[in-house]
């Protein structure tokens, strides 16, 4: 563990002795796939108060942790903004990008860690942010690459977004993490392996580095740099002895 990891996870750490101590709820800011490894591998014993952790919507993969006091038994509601963003005109407006809307919302100083999922539907996309800055985004958002645009802040639980995934069928011998991933992904079981095995793979969050790791339905497998996919299960085993599965591949 690096000297910015140690960082995070005593800042972590810190988070939750305050929401214990003083009987309040904090948060952290986004956390990406290796900090959010780094928040569920930490010991719990480290953590008094224990957390949870939302992005806005159910496939979020930058996520905020929230440290709860013993004493709390009411809903508190997490920190975060919606802002949606279209084209002013669409007869004038560009295709853009993930890396497009990320380019402009930084260009405007806006840190990472204070944005989460930025989800691109067609000619509009949903950029969900710490509460604290969704109107300066709102106000400031103007212009992405050529494109004049309009952004305006809505509750994240009512974003219209329902991810678009590909439907996949394949049978494997197992239930495996590298034997799965080759249904979704048509490499060769090597380079899967070295994708499992130098840190790029996560499982519901986790960092998997075992090709072996066993599979349970609706696990959710996020690849770094090739996207996410969900295990639905086992459909059926074949008369010799393999097992067709089914994968939601995200797009």
């Amino acid at each position: 563990m690096n000297k910015e990891e140690n960082m995070l996870k005593k800042r972590l750490i810190e988070l939750s002795n305050l929401a214990y101590s003083r009987d309040i709820v904090t948060f952290s800011d986004f956390l990406n796939l290796n900090e959010l490894n780094i928040l569920h591998t930490t010991p719990k014993d480290l953590f008094p108060a224990r957390y949870e952790t939302f992005g806005g919507y159910g496939l979020s993969e930058r996520q905020m942790a929230a440290f709860l006091p013993d004493a709390l038994y009411f809903e508190y509601t997490p920190p975060i903004k919606a802002i949606q963003v279209a084209p002013a005109n669409k007869r004038f407006a560009e295709d853009l990008s993930h890396r497009d809307y990320l380019g402009a919302l930084m260009n405007l100083g806006i840190e990472r860690a204070k944005l989460g999922d930025i989800l691109v539907d067609g000619d509009m996309a949903f950029i969900v942010a710490k509460e604290e800055i969704a109107d300066y985004i709102a106000q400031n958002l103007t212009r992405i690459r050529h494109t004049a645009v309009r952004a305006a802040v809505t509750d994240a639980e009512e974003m219209s977004y329902s991810p678009r995934y590909e439907a996949i069928k394949g049978t494997v011998a197992s239930v495996r993490l590298d034997t799965v991933l080759s249904v979704a992904y048509p490499l060769s079981r090597s380079k899967l392996v070295s994708y499992i095995e130098t840190g790029k793979v996560f499982v519901n969050g986790k960092l998997i580095t075992s090709n072996g790791y066993h599979l349970k339905d609706e696990d959710i497998i996020s690849v770094r740099g090739m996207g996410r996919i969900a295990f639905e299960g086992i459909l059926s085993e074949t008369k010799k002895g393999r097992y067709m599965i089914a994968v939601r591949k995200y797009i």
